[in-house]
């Protein structure tokens, strides 16, 4: 069963959204969509991913409640920027990582790029670092230590 469906729940969430996305339900939608699913995850074998441990489900849980926190204050410091025409100084900032964790890392990335005003530019493996972007870069050492401090960490406890 693990040849034909190595990745079930993958396979399921693509051919739901194959379904969503096509907005009907006919036999060869349906069909196409079966056999797309399949092969899609069928071709995550070659990827290689390591196994996935999750140590600590209730401090993603907390660090859940921390990326919303941070993406509602980013809302508002944004719109304060735009709506007030302040003044702002955007730059990049590069960030030494103690983490390795490739799903922290992406988890990472992703937390990033979805808080506004922030954006994950790089990642550098060879120095272990990440290059963000800031919108309003007042202190580099305030963007390095939250990164660190309030993500990077949790997302340590979490995965390794």
């Amino acid at each position: 069963m693990t040849r034909w469906l190595p990745f079930p729940s993958a396979a399921a969430a693509l051919f739901a959204m194959w379904l969503l996305l096509n907005e009907r339900v006919g036999a060869g939608v349906v069909l196409l969509g079966g056999v797309l699913a399949l092969r899609a995850a069928q071709s995550l074998l070659t990827l290689e991913l390591p196994k996935i441990r999750l140590r600590r489900p209730i401090a993603a849980a907390k660090l859940l409640l921390v990326v919303f926190r941070e993406i509602v204050r980013s809302n508002n410091a944004v719109a304060r920027i735009i709506l007030g025409r302040k003044q702002r100084t955007s730059g990049f900032v590069r960030i030494p990582m103690d983490m390795r964790n490739p799903y922290g890392l992406a988890a990472l990335a992703c937390i990033i790029t979805s808080t506004p005003g922030t954006l994950w530019v790089e990642y550098e493996s060879a120095g272990n670092t990440i290059l963000i972007h800031v919108l309003d870069l007042v202190d580099e050492e305030e963007w390095v230590r939250t990164i660190k401090n309030l993500y990077e960490s949790r997302l340590m406890e979490i995965f390794e």
